[in-house]
């Protein structure tokens, strides 16, 4: 028999799916978060729901990265200055996972998932969600064809795995054509059929509308300090006092670390920061755009664009460094024509929450009751409905398939 309260601990687009699928088995659900509901790594992020484009983390060229960000102070990765253990740990086992074989073993995995991350939106969007989605395809530029060889690779891995890819190439010129908002400089493009993006703002806040609506609770700027099992039941310790509930799932994006070590997760996790901010353009972006060299994706957003890149190792609470955002400009001044660089606005940076291993943790942990949902990197917009899925069912029927056995936050 599955639990009949659950609390989630955390409002983000994994923490709301959860919450929004234990109700689809009549579970009651309180949600919990440090913040507002949605406001951490799902509130920045490009919105991208590409399959072709959600794959392992840990690859031989991160390491490359890894040195270029030592010497280069506009490097799209970023590392701090100053040593932290921590970080050292989490570095150290990500180099340890950055070979071709283990990136192929975990596109494997990857390429179940990505088979469902259409459906998982479709049911949620069928069901009462009132958000909005929408088909486009992904313009990867490039300067040359020097600069594509390495998303090149990376697709011809993703097909590979078995996953389908419809893939075009364009000259600079045909890539203008299909988007005007490109300069001159750009001499190739990979036009990527088939892909989807959303407004991660606006359709998180209408999946917490749906949440409430079917009368799930949740409540904001409520910091959680611990989670554990007594007497059959879970209670959470929390700043408004405490909660008791049957189960509990730690969706806590970079601070799950923090809660889930004391139920068996040793997976070293790290907050990856990103930095993004809008523009306005000449024109309306036609469709999303990918500069792979700078590490940036660009997606409509009414008459302007949300621009979305870097790779900041810090600390999740650091306060926003201006020279990501000035970097990032730098890096996309010459590719882009049609941007108003005199009105930034929007600027935001938060934590991704990454695994070292580069695969998401989602699964029971070493407690019983305390279930995990995390670990999602850049990808937590794109997995989190399906996560939600597959976690609810396996709460409520104690179901578990290959993509749970291959999620386990124990390994």
């Amino acid at each position: 028999m599955g639990p009949r309260k659950v609390i989630v601990i955390g409002a983000g687009m994994v923490g709301l799916s959860c919450a929004w699928s234990l109700q689809e088995y009549g579970i009651e659900v309180e949600v919990l978060d440090k913040a507002a509901a949605g406001s951490g790594a799902s509130w920045g992020n490009a919105g991208y729901l590409a399959p072709a484009f959600t794959v392992p983390l840990p690859e031989p060229a991160i390491l490359r990265y890894g040195i270029r960000a030592v010497l280069d102070r506009h490097s799209p990765v970023r590392l701090p200055p100053r040593a932290d253990p921590e970080l050292a740990r989490f570095l150290l086992r990500l180099s340890r996972n950055c070979t071709s074989a283990h990136w192929t073993r975990a596109m494997a995995g990857y390429r179940v998932l990505n088979e469902r991350i259409f459906e998982s939106f479709d049911a949620q969007l069928a069901d009462g969600v009132r958000g909005e989605v929408h088909s486009a395809d992904v313009l990867a530029a490039f300067a040359g064809a020097a600069e594509a060889t390495g998303l090149q690779h990376e697709l011809d891995g993703v097909v590979a795995s078995g996953q389908q890819v419809d893939l075009e190439l364009l000259t600079g010129e045909q890539a203008r054509k299909a988007e005007p908002n490109l300069s001159g400089r750009v001499g190739l493009a990979m036009r990527v059929r088939g892909q989807r993006y959303l407004d991660p703002v606006a359709y998180a806040g209408a999946l917490a509308a749906s949440v409430r609506a079917r009368g799930g609770t949740i409540t904001e700027q409520v910091p959680v300090s611990a989670v554990r099992h007594s007497a059959g039941r879970i209670r959470v310790r929390c700043a408004d006092g405490g909660r008791e509930a049957d189960a509990v799932v730690l969706a806590s994006g970079a601070w799950l670390p923090e809660l889930a070590a004391a139920h068996g997760v040793r997976m070293p996790q790290f907050g990856g920061r990103g930095y993004s901010f809008t523009v306005a353009l000449r024109e309306p972006l036609r469709t999303p755009l990918y500069f792979p060299t700078a590490r940036v994706a660009l997606a409509p957003r009414g008459d302007r664009v949300r621009i979305a890149g870097v790779m900041e190792f810090q600390r999740p609470d650091a306060p926003l460094d201006p020279a990501r955002i000035t970097a990032t400009v730098r890096s996309l001044r010459p590719l882009l024509a049609g941007a108003d660089w005199s009105d930034i606005r929007d600027q935001w940076v938060g934590a991704r929450p990454l695994s070292a291993d580069g695969i998401p943790l989602v699964g029971p942990s070493a407690t019983e009751g305390v279930y995990i949902a995390g670990g999602h990197g850049m990808w937590g917009v794109t997995l989190g409905p399906l996560t939600g899925r597959l976690l609810a069912e396996h709460m409520a029927t104690g179901a578990t398939g290959p993509e749970l056995d291959w999620l386990r936050p124990t390994r």
